[in-house]
């Protein structure tokens, strides 16, 4: 119950920040695919073919293992409620003094509500705009938070400092499952993969900036 009242704070601050800004964010997907499908009939004929978020990665790389790991560990637990992945360094890199398998970092992968929440949360960070020189061909796109304690209800502790992270978000929609599943996997046909203009109709239903250029 602790965790559901500290997650209902945070995304109230959310959107009262949003609303300062003149902005309405979308509660959840759903609200964003309803107004997809009313307003482009002709793009979206159907709840199947409208863009979704597959998922949102948090990566934070420490560089190092040791005590700096440890407090990184901690902050993102308390940012998401969930425990991350430990990042081990795939080669060794001698002026950074990294050796191959060394531990250095740590990945959140989040989905459904839960990745439609810390998008939100993040973004603000950035007065929820999103660029669309940071977007790929596909829609999918990463921005940096330099300082945690930058999200909204997040307190500063002493005792862990500041860590910073990226955030990637991938967008799918239905039929992507053949290219992950383990027998008669296939690829994903051009025709059918979600496109950048796509995407941005999608952010802007959510309630969010869409901006040209790069940060």
């Amino acid at each position: 119950m602790a965790k559901k009242a500290k997650k209902q704070d945070y995304m109230e601050k959310v959107e009262e920040l949003a609303k300062s800004m003149g902005l309405k964010l979308a509660k959840n997907e759903e609200e964003v695919i309803k107004k997809l499908l009313k307003k482009y009939p002709d793009k979206f004929p159907n709840k199947m073919l409208v863009p979704k978020i597959f998922a949102v990665v948090i990566n934070c790389s420490v560089g190092k293992s040791g005590e700096p790991l440890e407090k990184a560990r901690k902050i993102l637990e308390e940012l998401t409620g969930r425990k991350p992945k430990l990042i081990r360094a795939k080669k060794t890199i001698k002026q950074f003094d990294i050796h191959k398998k060394q531990p250095i970092g740590w990945v959140i992968t989040l989905r459904g509500q839960e990745a439609f929440d810390f998008l939100k949360r993040a973004i603000s960070v950035y007065d929820f705009k999103v660029y669309e020189g940071s977007m790929d061909k596909y829609g999918n796109f990463s921005f940096g938070i330099d300082e945690h304690i930058k999200l909204p209800g997040t307190r500063y502790d002493p005792e862990l400092g500041t860590i910073g992270f990226d955030v990637s978000v991938t967008m799918e929609r239905a039929g992507y499952r053949v290219a992950r599943r383990r027998l008669r996997k296939s690829k994903i046909p051009e025709r059918h993969r979600v496109k950048k203009e796509e995407v941005i109709l999608y952010l802007k239903k959510m309630g969010l900036r869409v901006v040209p250029g790069k940060k």
